[in-house]
């Protein structure tokens, strides 16, 4: 992560959300890389192709129960003509030492065993009698047949043609492919791949690690009993939960109380797990707005370069912001606001792409797409700001959900998109295209 402080200006200026994103993303920079075992690795980003050593399947192998053979000793059979060859032993998964396939001969074989040598094909069991002399098996019978078989033949009841039922050797990946990129997202699939081709490690960039915690003396945790004038703490588990789907280790502090000693102290003691530190109220201009007088200083003698700049931007929800950096490893923090909608709006604007941003991605922003505003109304905004309105999208269509209110959390549970309004434009008529801000 960058050292610089962000860039000092009046408290008056009024930013635009793209500035401010873009100092965000001028300040944070991507994790180092380590090495990490296949399943700590999950959800982290690759920092180097992965080449293939060994061909995926490693060799020639059955994808059937059933006979290995040669196909001219099955040319022709049929029901009312069988083939009949002798069976000279079974192949198992695993094996190493593989029996050889003669004329008129078959191995029985398992599914994923290497095919034996002078085998070219493989008639599944369900083609054969079994070596049982009753006509084909099928059902429950062919999957409980003995491998040990009856009478050392089987009777073959259908040709096969060349490597039928045959995986062969590299059919999968082949030594010296790539088999993942630099940038690919490790997910399920990805690390049975690595898996797979022998890798117990791979070096990636670490999921970030965030601290959450809200502020506010007023809030109560979820199942505790509410006071007078309290509310239940519901922002700091929405962008908790929020972190962790950007693909982030979240960590939620309890609510700290409106004493600035308390706060500091709290933050403080929070950086040793912190590469991004994320607090949600106390950022407007109330007298107990504890995170700009905890936080509202521009370095000091011990922490050069470090300091948390408060802004106003010009959007709605989400007008107050803060962002800079704490520490001694210049740890990046944004300070959002408290109001449910105006945090969670202000976590996907600008936290996510930081959290990205520390993964090492590329593309770090919520999907976009245009689509046809569907409401009873026209939908207002105030003249110089950026609304995001909470809506629904469906088949190109987007509809409000709820108001503009940034204390409506149940709206935002029912939205799946953010509608952008833009800042030179005070009205939207029904079935005008707007943007919208995909949620996922």
């Amino acid at each position: 992560m960058s050292s610089a402080a962000p860039r000092t200006t009046g408290q008056d200026q009024l930013w635009s959300v793209d500035e401010h994103l873009d100092d965000i993303l001028a300040t944070v920079r991507p994790l180092e890389p380590i090495e990490l075992q296949l399943l700590d690795a999950q959800g982290c980003v690759l920092v180097e192709d992965v080449t293939v050593p060994v061909s995926l399947p490693p060799f020639d192998n059955s994808s059937m129960d059933g006979y290995a053979v040669r196909v001219a000793d099955v040319a022709g059979a049929s029901e009312e003509f069988p083939a009949a060859l002798e069976v000279v032993g079974d192949v198992a998964a695993g094996q190493a030492d593989l029996l050889h396939v003669g004329p008129g001969q078959a191995a029985r074989i398992m599914t994923g065993a290497p095919l034996p040598p002078g085998a070219e094909t493989v008639v599944p069991v369900e083609w054969t009698d079994g070596g049982l002399g009753e006509g084909p098996v099928t059902g429950m019978r062919a999957r409980a047949l003995s491998p040990d078989g009856a009478e050392g033949h089987v009777h073959v009841y259908r040709p096969a043609e060349a490597r039928a039922h045959v995986r062969a050797k590299g059919s999968d990946v082949r030594a010296g492919d790539r088999a993942l990129e630099a940038g690919t997202v490790l997910g399920p699939p990805q690390i049975a791949l690595l898996a797979a081709i022998g890798r117990a490690t791979v070096r990636v960039r670490p999921r970030p690690r965030v601290v959450v915690m809200s502020t506010g003396s007023e809030l109560v945790q979820p199942g505790g009993e509410l006071g007078s004038g309290q509310i239940y703490d519901s922002n700091s588990f929405a962008l908790t939960a929020a972190a962790i789907d950007a693909g982030a280790i979240a960590y939620r502090v309890g609510a700290v109380a409106d004493d600035a000693v308390t706060l500091r102290s709290t933050i403080e003691d929070q950086l040793v797990r912190a590469d991004l530190m994320v607090t949600t109220g106390g950022v407007s201009v109330g007298a107990y707005d504890v995170v700009k007088e905890a936080l509202s200083y521009v370095g000091d003698e011990d922490e050069p370069g470090s300091g948390i700049e408060f802004r106003k931007l010009a959007m709605q929800p989400g007008k107050p912001q803060g962002f800079g950096s704490i520490g001694p490893d210049h740890t990046p923090l944004l300070a959002l606001p408290g109001n449910p909608v105006s945090s969670y709006v202000s976590f996907e604007l600008f936290v996510r792409p930081a959290i990205r941003t520390l993964m090492g991605l590329d593309d770090v922003h919520r999907p976009t797409t245009t689509a046809t505003l569907t409401t009873g109304k026209a939908l207002t905004s105030p003249k110089g700001r950026r609304q995001f309105l909470r809506g629904t999208y469906a088949d190109g269509a987007v509809t409000p959900v709820g108001g503009a209110g940034s204390h409506l959390v149940a709206a935002l549970a029912h939205a799946d998109a953010l509608i952008v309004v833009p800042e030179d434009v005070e009205s939207v008529e029904p079935g005008t295209e707007v943007e919208v801000v995909l949620l996922g």
